[in-house]
């Protein structure tokens, strides 16, 4: 997803990330010459830290800069760095990996998988996170691995499309739509599908349509609206983790694509991966991926599976420090994190008197075993003010940036706005929103 920065906050950033690349390898050398043990797939035997190491580990997360009282605020993108303070915890320590020089130099992975180049540490974590959670089956499904959700959506798409058409295949989504759908399927402009827009005007049998649940931008629960027998669809589930909804049923969907960066927050290692139930359509999605960048990056997925890895261990060993509480449990933590800043935000709507939100929503959730309000990861606000007919425009000028609904095939009253970004970037946006009238 493209950012823009401008030129003094692209030389802050590359020095911030030189000062923190060059601390944590530092940290990475000092642990690995005071003895540390590294098994096959990557994972550490470690001796704990000291207090010297501890502090070098603590860099800078992102290449954004502080924001202050009159700073402009960028909610534009799903960047979740509110997710960093719980892995500065405890839980960030056993998160750790140091990955030797001789680790990972291959292309292959396992050559007797279809997707030759997916870690096998990463494929169990995946299945063991996703049968600890309950929110997708696992068994009789092909584990792919890619560079985050959108290589994966592109490679569905290739898959999917039939390879001999006389003109390519529609791909619609049920409006509002995540914004990049448009984009990236259009990019290359294919001759194998083009978009098509909103599924609810859309008219034919031949289609490919995407459903996004729960729904970026506005957090809906969606389903398949088109009914044909040769239509297809890919489920993007990248927000259906427990911090964000009720987890209400078990999805077993033809292709459901998943992501690290919502799921955990971490955005930065672009890993992402697909549950893919047809063996031939999982081949053609790999042979995109093998083409496309030659596999995945082995040092993200390694990263990777120790970060899913010591989340399905907080809960399945319930590990605890001293003062208790959830610290080293990650969905109990930002779903409480999560329901603090959506009723924040509803006491700033509510104060302001000019905006509205989607109503509440919420279900009996299988893995927390509760009833559960659904806090989505973006907020949908509207303008009810007559006056205001771009709202995208109206809160850049109190130095608010958010996207616009005309993004996402609706209209400018309508602006997405992210709910995880970092703590300060949020309160400071409450404050600001509270005082419009």
């Amino acid at each position: 997803m493209a950012r823009d920065h401008g030129d003094g906050l692209a030389a802050i950033a590359g020095r911030i990330g030189v000062v923190g690349s060059v601390a944590l390898n530092l940290v990475a050398l000092v642990i690995y010459l005071r003895g540390h043990f590294f098994s096959s797939v990557g994972t550490v035997v470690e001796k704990r830290p000291s207090k010297k190491e501890e502090l070098a580990v603590v860099a800078p997360s992102c290449g954004k800069p502080s924001v202050l009282s009159d700073s402009m605020i960028s909610l534009d993108h799903g960047d979740p760095t509110m997710f960093e303070t719980f892995w500065r915890g405890p839980i960030g320590k056993s998160a750790m990996l140091v990955i030797p020089g001789w680790q990972t130099m291959s292309y292959f992975s396992d050559v007797g998988n279809l997707c030759w180049f997916l870690e096998p540490g990463l494929e169990r974590e995946v299945r063991r996170l996703h049968r600890l959670i309950g929110n997708a089956a696992v068994e009789g499904y092909h584990v792919l691995v890619g560079t985050g959700s959108m290589q994966l959506f592109q490679s569905a798409l290739y898959a999917l499309a039939p390879p001999i058409a006389d003109s390519p295949i529609s791909v619609v989504s049920h409006t509002p739509f995540y914004s990049s759908y448009p984009s990236v399927t259009d990019f290359l402009d294919s001759r194998l599908y083009r978009w098509a827009g909103d599924a609810n005007t859309f008219d034919g049998d031949n289609y490919i349509e995407v459903v996004c649940s729960p729904n970026n931008p506005d957090g809906a629960i969606r389903e398949t609206i088109l009914k044909s027998k040769t239509g297809k669809a890919i489920h993007d589930l990248a927000y259906y983790w427990p911090q964000y909804t009720p987890i209400t049923q078990m999805l077993a969907h033809d292709i459901m694509l998943f992501t690290v960066s919502k799921c955990t927050g971490h955005a930065g290692t672009r890993i992402g991966w697909a549950l893919v139930k047809d063996k031939q359509v999982a081949q053609k999605m790999n042979k995109f991926m093998e083409l496309n960048t030659i596999g995945v990056s082995k040092d993200a997925q390694l990263r990777a599976a120790k970060i899913l890895g010591a989340v399905a261990d907080g809960y399945e060993f319930q590990l605890t420090i001293p003062s208790g509480g959830d610290v080293n449990l990650l969905f109990h933590y930002a779903r409480r994190q999560m329901a603090h800043r959506w009723r924040a935000l509803r006491a700033a709507v509510a104060v302001s008197g000019i905006f509205s939100l989607p109503g509440e929503v919420g279900g009996f959730c299988t893995f927390t075993k509760d009833m559960v309000i659904a806090n989505p990861a973006f907020a949908w606000l509207r303008c009810e003010k007559e006056e205001v007919e771009d709202l995208e425009s109206f809160l850049r000028e109190h130095k608010i940036i958010t996207r616009s609904g005309t993004k996402f095939g609706v209209d400018r009253k309508v602006v997405r706005i992210s709910m995880v970004d970092t703590d300060e970037a949020f309160n400071i946006f409450v404050d600001r929103l509270a005082t419009m009238k």
